[in-house]
């Protein structure tokens, strides 16, 4: 940015910042805040605008997945993760919190400056012109952070996975893909930051090279876009297409879908939702935010209340197709590479979530080679021997560190 352009900037900000009383605080600064930004000129709003674009622009330089912004806990400064470690970008502009809330405020629309101001947190997808034919999508989080506002954006990556570079077995490709599975639950699960979200991209889009179809994504915010190539693929987004991931399912019924895709089973109803929509006769994809697959059935069952986990337990153990729990490991070379642990409902699988007997279920990872099952540290041995991964990122990355030890010896 030129001189020129960052004066320009500074004068939009101070012009903005004079006139907002020091004796409003809160939420009602921020919409003072707000609508000042609604009184600029279009030209200037672009300015702001296109100043956060260039912000963004720099992920891509440096190789950043997240940026971060805003709030106290920046600093004033705009901060940046690289292959994992986030750091502050020395060469980069300092912003007071104000001017930081000014940005964030002239880039959403008035119904999601509202959300955000009644929910204290609003997600949303922002989008970024790179080159005449190419677009930027980011995954946007903004938030309450002491009374000013603070945003996190994560590049969407444009570019999906093969389905080959998973490496799964065949008979895991085989449930996943609806040639071959008409139905059932799948669940890619992980931190924040694992990669769900990718794998998730990379199984849709084998299926929409692969089969005549209509997958129905149903997302907050939206990410990938997919481009309809033998399935036609519906994208909606919670607050913008429908009201949430329990209607937006429950509505995707009467679109004759032949896969739903709920981005995240957040809550009890959702959960519910999606067992039912499954046991209905479709193929369902979601996401959950656990370690394991043990733990993601436990988590599952255990979001309901007690006197439905029994009816729970029972469904979920018939509609189950498998569940994918992934990290994302520091490489050797300074990358990251992602450790799998693979759960394919076999009957074994399927008596065990019956009766209540999920501690079994690791000894069945550990044997079920054959089909496709692994535990996370069998793959962490893996990419161990390989050399892609150190011996202490495996145990760090570990979910049960006696059993890599035992395996490794």
């Amino acid at each position: 940015m030129s001189t020129i352009q960052k004066q320009e900037i500074q004068s939009i900000l101070d012009k903005i910042i004079k006139i907002i009383p020091s004796s409003v605080q809160g939420v009602e600064r921020l919409r003072e805040i707000f609508n000042a930004v609604q009184k600029l000129s279009e030209n200037e709003k672009l300015k702001l605008k296109y100043f956060m674009d260039g912000l963004l622009a720099q992920m891509e330089k440096i190789a950043a997945s997240d940026i971060d912004m805003g709030g106290t806990g920046c600093g004033g400064r705009v901060w940046y993760r690289i292959y994992g470690a986030k750091k502050p970008w020395d060469e980069g502009p300092e912003l007071s919190k104000s001017e930081t809330d000014i940005i964030f405020l002239a880039v959403i629309m008035p119904s999601q400056f509202e959300f955000l101001i009644s929910k204290k947190n609003l997600d949303f997808s922002y989008v970024i012109k790179i080159s005449e034919n190419e677009n930027q999508r980011f995954r946007a989080d903004m938030y309450f952070d002491l009374d000013n506002l603070a945003l996190n954006m994560r590049a969407i990556n444009t570019e999906i996975r093969p389905f080959k570079s998973l490496n799964f077995h065949p008979e895991i490709a085989k449930a996943l893909s609806l040639k071959y599975l008409k139905y059932g639950l799948t669940l890619v699960t992980g931190i924040t930051g694992s990669g769900k979200s990718s794998t998730l991209d990379t199984i849709i889009d084998a299926n929409n090279r692969s089969v005549d179809a209509h997958i129905v994504i149903i997302a907050s915010p939206i990410e990938m876009v997919h481009n309809p190539r033998r399935s036609i693929v519906r994208h909606r987004e919670v607050g913008r297409d429908t009201q949430s991931f329990k209607l937006g399912a429950v509505e995707a019924l009467r679109q004759d879908p032949d896969i739903i895709v709920i981005g995240e089973l957040r809550d009890p109803e959702t959960i519910m939702t999606a067992l039912e929509i499954t046991d209905s006769g479709h193929k369902t994809f979601s996401t959950l935010h656990t370690a394991s697959a043990t733990e993601s059935i436990d988590r599952i069952i255990g979001e309901v209340p007690p006197e439905e986990q029994e009816r729970v337990r029972n469904r979920l153990a018939d509609v189950l197709t498998c569940v994918i729990s992934q990290k994302l490991i520091p490489t050797i070379d300074g990358k990251r590479v992602m450790a799998k642990e693979v759960l394919l409902n076999t009957t074994s699988v399927k008596a065990a979530i019956k009766n209540n007997n999920t501690s079994e279920i690791y000894q069945m990872l550990m044997e079920g080679g054959n089909t496709g099952m692994t535990t996370l540290e069998q793959d962490l041995k893996r990419l161990y021997d390989e050399g892609v991964i150190s011996l202490e990122e495996a145990y760090n990355y570990a979910n049960n560190k006696k059993k890599l030890k035992d395996i490794i010896n």
